[in-house]
C-alpha cells in the first residue's frame, strides 16, 4: 500500500485529495492547522488510512517534529502532494499590507519548498511523485493578484526546475493549475468575509476540490514511465479577460 502526504488537508482541495486517495487504496498523511478537522478526517476515513500532523507549514520546527513521530506504518512516502497555501488580501500592490506579502510567500513558496528539500531524499529512494499546486494566475495576472501570482509562478518554475534536476532518478514531477475552484480560499483571502466569497462562486458552476483531487490521484496513478509536467484546468464558465487600457493615466 502506498502513502501520500497532503499538505493543507483541512479543508478544500487538500481534503478533497484525502478522501480520494484513501478511496483509491493510499493511506494518507494529512496535515494542517486545524486538529479538529484532521480528527474528524480519521475518523471518517479510519485510524489505519489517515495519520494526522497538526502543525503550520511555515513552522519548520513543528513540522519536523510531527514527521518525526509518523507511525511505521505511513513512514514511506511515495507521493507529496503540496495543496498548503493561500492568498493574503485582495488590494493593488500600492495599498497592500506588506506583512500580507510575506505571509503569502512564506506559505506559499518557503513552506513549499522547505517541505519539499526534505523529502526528496525519501522520494527519490522510492521513486515517487511530487504535486505541486500552482493556478492559472502564474500565467494570467489579474488586478490585485499581485504577490500571489508572483507565488504561484515560482511553484510552476519550480516544479520544472525539480523536473530538470531530478532526470534520471524515476521521480516524476507535475504543476497542477487551477482557476477558479470553490473552496475557503477567497473566504481566507477576505479575512473571513463570507458574502465575499458568495459573490465571487454565484452563477459561476466553479471547479471543485473534489474535481482537483481527482485530477491529483489521476496522475498518481499513471504508468511510472509517463509524467504530465503541467496542467492548466478551469471551469467552463471562466475564460480569458481582455487587456485593460487606462485612459490619460
Amino acid at each position: 500500500m502506498k502513502t501520500v502526504l497532503v499538505t493543507g488537508a483541512t479543508a478544500g482541495i487538500g481534503e478533497a485529495c484525502a478522501r480520494a486517495f484513501v478511496r483509491s487504496g493510499w493511506r494518507v498523511i494529512a496535515t494542517g492547522r486545524r486538529a479538529d478537522r484532521l480528527e474528524a478526517l480519521v475518523g471518517e476515513l479510519g485510524a489505519d488510512r489517515v495519520h494526522p500532523c497538526v502543525f503550520d507549514v511555515r513552522d519548520e520546527a513543528a513540522r519536523d517534529a510531527a514527521l518525526a513521530a509518523v507511525p511505521a506504518a505511513f513512514a514511506g512516502i511515495d507521493c507529496l502532494v503540496n495543496n498548503a497555501g493561500l492568498a493574503a488580501g485582495t488590494s493593488l500592490a500600492q495599498q497592500a499590507r506588506l506583512d500580507d506579502w510575506k505571509t503569502t510567500i512564506e506559505t506559499n513558496v518557503t513552506a513549499l519548498v522547505s517541505l519539499t528539500h526534505k523529502l526528496l531524499p525519501a522520494l527519490i529512494a522510492r521513486k515517487g511523485l511530487i504535486v505541486n499546486l500552482s493556478s492559472v494566475a502564474a500565467t494570467y495576472p489579474y488586478t490585485g493578484g499581485n504577490v500571489y501570482g508572483g507565488t504561484k509562478a515560482f511553484v510552476r518554475q519550480f516544479s520544472l526546475g525539480l523536473r530538470s534536476d531530478l532526470s534520471g532518478t524515476g521521480v516524476r514531477v507535475t504543476s497542477i493549475e487551477p482557476g477558479m475552484v470553490e473552496t475557503e480560499f477567497t473566504f481566507v483571502r477576505t479575512g473571513g468575509d463570507q458574502e465575499a466569497s458568495d459573490r465571487l462562486y454565484a452563477g459561476v458552476n466553479p471547479l471543485t476540490g473534489a474535481d482537483i483531487a481527482e485530477t491529483v490521484l489521476w496522475i498518481a496513478s499513471l504508468p511510472p514511465h509517463m509524467n504530465i509536467n503541467a496542467i492548466e484546468i478551469m471551469p467552463v464558465n471562466q475564460s480569458f479577460a481582455g487587456f485593460q487600457v487606462a485612459r490619460n493615466g
